[in-house]
């Protein structure tokens, strides 16, 4: 690795012989609702024995105070202190393709040197696409397919998949930093966003997380076994219509939605009443939330 161009932010910790691998990215603490990035990122990597090959420099990268270490205590004497980490690690159920994942809390600090770290990483072992992951409230109803939405480094990439797309200005992450510096660097970069129901976004919502995998697999060719998603998407469904058929008007709020959906044309004009059932059903579902 060159120290100099990353800064020492990095460590190489293993240098396993990769083909055309693959980075996701799935960094916390930024734009998640519903925690699907989350709850994808963990479906795959918990139980994949994976191998760590790189870890950051979380004293000049990460804020101590708002992440603050665990420390255990046995009977009243300190045994040891748990820190944050910021890792990447390549999986090993993805037999057939050669998948990295860089998971930990989003820095705090050196956002152009971490960044810089990260493609110097992807350099090392010629990885052939950066793939970011997220979630954002939307307008949306929880009766239809989970849309996903797209960043890109370029309209090629941006018309690989069925995305939507927007001209928009918006705050970035960290995320979207080294996908910027992957696209200089000449590494296909982007991200792909799941639109939740605003309504939902303080909640599970599996089918958006189906959705999402359902992306990683599309562009990246990775098979991901989805587990137990589908049958937590479809008893989410129906409990969401259960609640909703309880009360008259949110299902003609939900139909106003619904249409604003199928004319995605259209939207525009029906979405103050999207708004209205966003804060409605919000409430109501807190209510009668398990």
């Amino acid at each position: 690795m060159d120290n100099e161009s990353s800064n020492n932010l990095m460590e190489l910790a293993a240098e396993p012989l990769l083909v055309d691998p693959v980075l996701l990215l799935a960094l916390d603490g930024w734009i998640d609702a519903a925690g699907v990035a989350r709850a994808a990122r963990q479906r795959l990597v918990d139980g994949d024995p994976g191998q760590r090959i790189a870890y950051f420099d979380t004293d000049r990268l990460l804020d101590h105070r708002a992440r603050r270490p665990s420390l255990h205590l046995v009977d009243g004497v300190s045994r040891r202190l748990e820190w944050p980490t910021l890792e990447v690690f390549h999986l090993e159920s993805t037999a057939d393709n050669d998948v990295l994942v860089l998971h930990g809390p989003e820095p705090d600090h050196e956002w152009r040197g971490f960044a810089a770290a990260v493609v110097d990483l992807c350099r090392r072992f010629n990885v052939r696409m950066v793939l970011g992951l997220g979630a954002y409230p939307a307008a949306v109803p929880h009766t239809r397919p989970t849309r996903l939405s797209c960043t890109a480094g370029s309209p090629d990439l941006a018309g690989r998949l069925d995305f939507v797309t927007a001209t928009i200005e918006v705050p970035a992450g960290a995320q979207a930093v080294i996908e910027m510096e992957a696209g200089r660097a000449g590494i296909p970069a982007i991200g792909i966003w799941a639109q939740v129901p605003h309504y939902l976004s303080g909640s599970s919502f599996p089918p958006a997380t189906q959705a999402l995998l359902t992306g990683v697999a599309e562009l990246t060719g990775i098979e991901i076994d989805e587990g137990p998603l589908a049958e937590a998407s479809l008893a989410t469904r129906t409990r969401l219509d259960d609640l909703v058929a309880q009360n008259p008007e949110h299902v003609t709020m939900l139909e106003k939605l619904e249409a604003a959906y199928d004319d995605l044309h259209d939207a525009r004009s029906l979405l103050p009443d999207g708004e209205q059932l966003a804060a409605e059903l919000e409430r109501f579902l807190r209510d009668h939330d398990d």
